[in-house]
């Protein structure tokens, strides 16, 4: 399949029960990560670098998946690589007293990337449309403007979240989604795997079990979401998260796909520049 097949831009509806959470991959997860991702890694690595020198786009990138679902690896896979200076790595938690004074997306402007940076929300903006619908959580008083009730802000939020979208792409600052879509059996897999690893226990959390029980809940919200905030100028890629190594190649092919899009550029010297250099090229020569 091409990335394109795993975007969505808007332009249809569609059903998560019906999109794969696998696509058979997992046998050649060796190939995968040891054949095919360390190439798209070094394209990325050079798009990269023209993006942080050239500072004129900068690129937000979005998780968002359940646990386990494979956001952390990715970030240490995939962006670790990248040079630190172009790079930000931002983790959203429940918010803060101090951020529940402010309005939801007031937390945003410290984690957003500068033009020729990358960067990286590990959980988002999008937990404000997630958690509180998932556990009828009561939004504070001040988050109700007049006449909008507990049924008619989540459509208001939709909106003004792709209306924040769309100014932060008419700045040059482009955002690209990732929903990771875990199978059920494949969570409870993988956190079994974490608490009986006494390495791997320190990744654990017993509300990772807790949430479980809200898988159905968290289903029909994420699909809302998806279908709801899904534009041409901030896509969401729906990746088949049960193939850990596919799920992660797709993730380096889709932002290949952006950057090369952008097209940045080393930026090239002025004519009087050009001069000077070769100056200096033969001052240093001659010592």
């Amino acid at each position: 399949m091409n990335i394109d097949d795993y975007r969505l831009t808007g332009d249809k509806k569609i059903d998560l029960t019906e999109i794969p959470t696998t696509e058979g991959k997992t046998d050649e997860n060796e190939k995968i990560r040891d054949e095919v991702i360390p190439p798209l890694v070094d394209r990325l690595q050079l798009l990269h670098q023209k993006l942080n020198a050239e500072e004129k786009h900068g690129i937000l990138v979005v998780l968002q998946a359940l646990d386990a679902a494979g956001k952390d690896e990715s970030i240490s896979y995939i962006f670790s690589n990248l040079n630190p200076q172009g790079l930000k790595v931002t983790t959203f938690g429940k918010p803060t007293e101090v951020e529940q004074k402010h309005d939801y997306l007031w937390r945003m402007m410290p984690a957003l990337p500068a033009r020729g940076e990358v960067g990286i929300l590990n959980r988002s903006h999008y937990e404000e449309v997630i958690a509180p619908r998932v556990h009828d959580n009561v939004l504070l008083d001040g988050d109700y403007p007049a006449g909008v009730d507990e049924e008619s802000i989540w459509p208001m939020r939709y909106e003004q979240i792709k209306n924040y979208e769309k100014y932060l792409h008419d700045n040059n600052i482009h955002i690209v989604k990732f929903f990771f879509n875990m199978s059920k059996d494949e969570q409870k897999r993988r956190l079994l795997e974490r608490m009986k690893d006494p390495d791997k226990q320190h990744e654990f959390s017993f509300s990772d079990v807790e949430e479980r029980q809200y898988w159905d809940k968290y289903q029909e919200v994420f699909q809302d979401m998806l279908n709801e905030t899904s534009t041409e100028y901030s896509p969401w890629y729906v990746l088949p998260a049960d193939d850990e190594w596919h799920t992660r190649r797709l993730v380096n092919e889709a932002m290949i796909d952006l950057m090369e899009k952008l097209d940045p550029k080393f930026p090239e010297m002025t004519g009087e520049e050009k001069e000077k250099l070769e100056e200096y090229i033969e001052k240093l020569e001659s010592e």
